[in-house]
């Protein structure tokens, strides 16, 4: 959902210069608000191969057809190289903002990525453009045009829809799907086919909350989907008339070739079932020898320990969808509090706990999709109990 950073920016300031006569633009010579000529649309642009790009991006184009203005407004424009930006979004404490640049650039840039952009030109009267057009204008001003991104909530594809809809002299009704009720994690594994280890970050980070069905209107935070529904929709008009949302589609951007890059070559399954393999070796080694190897013990806690200082930071984000995370049951940093005893192989209640969290993470995945390959490594967990208990016996 991102673009090049020194693209945008050096695009947006140029477009704060002629925003800066704007004002003038609002009518036409003649006095009357816009026309025909005047087009607002929604515009989809089809994911590439970048990470940040799995999940598409919308735009809105303003495309004035008499004096030439065509300007893409994109609530996707963030700087990675803000201060701290890694540690504000993982708390859920990005800013976004609304940049401007014209709309031939915005093409070129998904040109450049072979991705598709599809416009939806909005069936909208005089009055209901006019009112975009400056709630737009409004919204660029430098003091509004900062926003707090969510993902899920509140981002680039939320932010049109919502804009639109509160220009409609009316509202808009759109199409239910009954038959369709996908998970928020359902939604992102669909965004992140073919990419198992982002699709296996997303799922240790995400909490159950991601796991509930969703509504239409949720759903709509995936610009294709909400591509879908603006073309199924109507606009109720005050005076009880009926039109259809989007009164014509184009592809301004062809689909292109697309450079696939090779991601990590083992899945995250097949890394578990490795580490399960080594884990049985080590556990049939240690019951020949009847005791146990202490350096996998603290390598597996240490491990275990950095994982889960990961979900217990993220208990504190503002991503609503992070705070309730089970697989903290098992990925948490209490082995750092044992692990001198585990060291100096003392005396020690950790095993019997590693135990009771290990299967209380197994039955917590009745209620929550883990991360892939986490269920084979708490059986790899459960072997050191086994295995320590067993030897501290003899």
């Amino acid at each position: 959902m991102k673009h090049l950073e020194s693209i945008f920016r050096t695009l947006c300031l140029l477009s704060i210069i002629v925003f800066g006569s704007t004002e003038t633009m609002a009518q036409n010579d003649t006095g009357v608000l816009y026309d025909d000529s005047v087009e607002i649309s929604l515009l989809t642009c089809q994911p590439h191969e970048e990470i940040y790009s799995l999940y598409g991006h919308t735009a809105l184009r303003f495309h004035d057809l008499k004096r030439g203005e065509d300007w893409a407004f994109n609530y996707g424009i963030f700087n990675f190289n803000a201060p701290h930006f890694v540690l504000r979004f993982v708390f859920g404490l990005t800013d976004y903002e609304l940049g401007v640049i014209p709309t031939r650039f915005f093409q070129q840039e998904y040109r450049k990525f072979g991705s598709q952009v599809t416009e939806q030109v909005l069936n909208l009267t005089a009055e209901e453009k006019q009112a975009l057009y400056a709630a737009l204008y409004e919204n660029y001003k430098p003091e509004n045009r900062v926003y707090r991104y969510n993902y899920f909530y509140d981002n680039c594809s939320t932010r049109p829809r919502d804009m639109v809809e509160r220009c409609i002299n009316g509202q808009i009704r759109y199409q239910e799907r009954p038959d369709y009720t996908p998970t928020y994690r359902e939604m992102v594994h669909d965004c992140t086919l073919g990419h198992p280890w982002v699709t296996w970050g997303n799922d240790f980070l995400l909490g159950i909350k991601s796991d509930m069905k969703t509504d239409l209107r949720q759903q709509e935070f995936l610009p294709n989907n909400l591509m879908y529904d603006f073309a199924r929709a109507q606009i109720i008009r005050n005076n009880g008339t009926y039109v259809l949302l989007v009164k014509e589609t184009r592809t301004i951007v062809p689909p292109g070739v697309q450079i696939v890059e090779k991601d990590f070559p083992l899945t995250p399954t097949e890394c578990a079932i490795i580490l399960l393999v080594v884990s049985l070796v080590i556990f049939a080694y240690e019951w020949k020898k009847r005791q146990t190897i202490k350096w996998w013990d603290l390598l597996l806690m240490i491990v275990q320990g950095l994982m889960g200082c990961i979900l217990v930071v993220m208990i504190f984000s503002q991503h609503p969808t992070t705070s309730i995370n089970l697989q903290i049951l098992l990925f948490n940093p209490l082995p750092y509090i044992y692990i001198y005893n585990v060291y100096r192989r003392r005396k020690t209640h950790y095993w019997t706990l590693l135990a009771c969290m290990a299967l209380l993470f197994l039955v917590g995945s009745i209620w929550q999709d883990y991360a892939e390959g986490l269920e084979i490594v708490a059986l790899c967990l459960l072997l050191r109990y086994w295995s320590n208990i067993r030897n501290a016996k003899k």
